[in-house]
C-alpha cells in the first residue's frame, strides 16, 4: 500500500491537553503528490464534565447549542484513531506536533486506545508543517507571501492563509484550516528538492544520521560535543527562529531525549552548582521531531549576527576552560526527572502511568468491540485501577442513560471534584496546571465582558456559556450535584 498524507486540524474546548476535548476534527487524505483522495469532518458533542474555556468559545465561535449535537467523544475518537492508524499514513498538520498530536494522544489514552501507534506502527509516522514553514521563511522566502503583523513576521496559519488566499471561510474552523494547510503544502512542494530534504527531518533514522554527521566543536571527558543551529518557531522572529546549541548527551531516565545546551546566553558563564537551571537553558529533542538541527556552516550562521556569534565564542571557550562546570551542567540535565505528582488524575496520567499490562491492553480491545451492555463487566476485569476509572468515566460521559447505579455513584463523586469549593482544590494535570473549574470559567467570562474587546456575537456566546455553567455546575449549597441524566 502506498503512503498517504492525512492532513488534519482540530478545534477544542481549551488548551489543556489532558482535560479539554475536541469539538471539531477535519482531515484530508492525499497521495504523496498531494492529490486529494478523501475528506473527513467530525463534530463532537460537549462532554458533561468539560467546562469550555471562554477564550476558546469566542475564538471558535461555537455556541452551547452548537455543542449539543454531534458524535459522543468515544465514537469520534475511535474514528480519528482509525484514520491516523491506517497503514502507511503520514499524519500532519500546522503546529500539529506542538499541540494537536499531543492533544490527540491524551484523547486516545482517555478512551482506552493505544496512544502512540500512529507514530510508528504499520509504516505510520508524523510531520509538522510549521517547522517546514520556518525553513522556507529562512531559505526559500519566495515560495509564498509572508505576512507581517504589527511590523513583525507572523507564521500563524490564519495570517499566511489570508496573505496567500489559501482557503476561504472563517479562521479557527477545522475544515477551513485543514484546506489551507493542504494548499500551503502544495506551494512548498513546488520546490520538491527542499520539500524532500525537510521531510527527512521527520524520519528518525535520517534525523539521527544528520545529527551524527555534525562535527564536534570540542572534546571533553564526556566525549564529543557537537555545535549546531536549532531552528524552531518558538524562538521567534527576533532571533530568526534559531539558537546555537551544544550537544551534552542523552537523558538517562528518558533515553530517547537528546539534550542541547543553548550557547548565546551570557548568563551561562555565571552558572553556579546550586542554581544550574537559573543560568542555563537546555532543549530536549527526540529524533524525527522538531526542532530542526542544522550544522554550523557559513550559510546557516549568517542569520546569527555578530553579537550572538561573539557570545557563542566566549561561552565555548568558558566551557572548555571549566570542565568541572561543564560536568555539573551535563550531570544535572542528564539525570533530571520530571516531578512526580501524587494521586495524579487518570485523565492526566498518560506519561506517569507508562504502559498498561498486555493483559489489560487485550481487555481494552475486547471492551471496544463488545456491545455497550457488556462493556461494564469487561471494565471490572481490568487489573489497573486507573484503567478501570477511565472506563467508568468513558461510559458515564458518553452513555449516561445506559449505566448502572454503581457507576453513576462513582461519576457523581468525580463531578463534585471538578467543581471544587476552593481554588486550590482543583484537579491538576501532569504539569501541575489546574483543570478549568466552573468558578474560574465564570471569572474569565466576567473579565472578557469588561474588556471591551469582544463583539456582540461573542457577547452572546459568553452569555450562553455562562448560563450553561450556572445550570449544570451549581455552587455547593447543599453538597449535592446534578444527576448524570440532568447533565448536558
Amino acid at each position: 500500500m502506498n503512503k498517504t498524507y492525512l492532513f488534519y486540524d482540530i478545534e477544542t474546548t481549551g488548551l489543556n491537553k489532558a482535560f479539554d476535548q475536541i469539538l471539531q476534527f477535519a482531515a484530508i487524505r492525499t497521495d504523496r503528490q498531494l492529490n486529494e483522495i478523501e475528506r473527513y469532518t467530525l463534530a463532537v458533542k460537549l462532554r458533561p464534565d468539560v467546562i469550555p474555556s471562554p477564550g476558546a468559545i469566542i475564538t471558535n465561535r461555537l455556541s452551547i447549542s452548537d455543542l449539543a449535537s454531534g458524535l459522543c467523544e468515544f465514537e469520534a475518537i475511535r474514528q480519528i484513531h482509525e484514520l491516523m492508524n491506517q497503514r502507511q499514513t503520514i499524519s500532519l498538520g500546522y503546529n500539529s506536533l506542538g499541540f494537536d498530536d499531543e492533544f490527540l494522544r491524551f484523547s486516545f489514552h482517555r478512551n482506552l486506545l493505544p496512544p502512540y501507534t500512529h507514530q510508528f506502527k504499520n509504516g505510520c509516522r508524523r510531520v509538522d508543517l510549521l517547522p517546514v514553514a520556518v525553513m522556507f521563511w529562512l531559505y526559500k522566502r519566495d515560495a509564498i507571501s509572508w505576512p507581517r503583523i504589527h511590523s513583525k513576521p507572523s507564521l500563524k496559519l490564519e495570517h499566511i492563509r489570508e496573505a496567500n488566499q489559501l482557503a476561504s471561510g472563517p479562521a479557527h474552523d477545522a475544515s477551513v484550516d485543514v484546506s489551507a494547510t493542504v494548499e500551503l503544502a502544495r506551494r512548498f512542494l513546488k520546490n520538491r528538492k527542499m520539500w524532500n530534504y525537510l521531510m527527512g527531518y521527520f524520519e528518525k533514522e535520517t534525523d539521527a544520521q544528520r545529527i551524527a554527521d555534525i562535527p564536534a566543536a570540542f572534546q571533553s571527558a564526556l566525549g564529543g560535543h557537537r555545535m549546531a543551529l536549532m531552528v524552531s518557531s518558538e524562538f521567534g522572529p527576533q532571533q530568526k527562529y534559531q539558537i546555537p546549541v551544544l550537544s551534552i548527551g542523552n537523558s538517562i531516565p528518558y533515553p530517547n531525549q537528546t539534550l542541547w545546551l543553548r550557547l548565546d546566553l551570557p548568563e551561562l558563564r555565571k552558572t553556579k552548582a546550586d542554581a544550574i537551571d537559573e543560568f542555563t537553558w537546555v532543549v530536549r529533542k527526540r529524533y524525527g521531531e522538531p526542532a530542526i538541527l542544522l550544522p554550523p556552516n557559513r550559510r546557516y550562521l549568517k542569520f546569527l549576527g555578530d553579537g550572538r556569534k561573539a557570545v557563542v565564542a566566549e561561552n565555548l571557550n568558558w566551557l572548555q576552560s571549566n570542565p568541572s562546570k561543564l560536568q555539573q551542567i551535563v550531570s544535572y540535565y542528564r539525570e533530571y526527572r520530571y516531578p512526580f505528582i501524587p494521586n495524579l488524575d487518570p485523565d492526566a496520567a498518560l506519561y506517569q502511568l507508562g504502559f498498561f499490562t498486555r493483559s489489560d491492553e487485550k481487555l481494552f480491545r475486547e471492551f471496544h468491540v463488545a456491545p455497550l451492555d457488556e462493556k461494564e463487566n469487561i471494565a471490572r476485569r481490568f487489573k489497573s485501577q486507573d484503567a478501570r476509572e477511565l472506563a467508568v468515566r468513558l461510559l458515564c460521559r458518553n452513555y449516561p442513560q445506559r449505566i448502572s447505579s454503581d457507576l453513576a455513584g462513582e461519576f457523581e463523586a468525580y463531578l463534585r471534584r471538578i467543581n471544587p469549593i476552593r481554588k486550590d482544590e482543583a484537579i491538576v494535570d501532569y504539569r501541575g496546571e489546574p483543570r478549568m473549574t466552573p468558578s474560574a470559567a465564570l471569572a474569565q467570562i466576567r473579565q472578557l465582558k469588561k474588556s471591551g474587546k469582544i463583539d456582540n456575537n461573542q457577547m452572546k456566546l459568553l452569555d450562553g456559556l455562562q448560563n450553561y455553567i450556572k445550570s449544570n455546575f451549581p455552587k455547593h449549597t447543599s453538597g449535592s450535584q446534578l444527576s448524570i441524566g440532568d447533565q448536558f
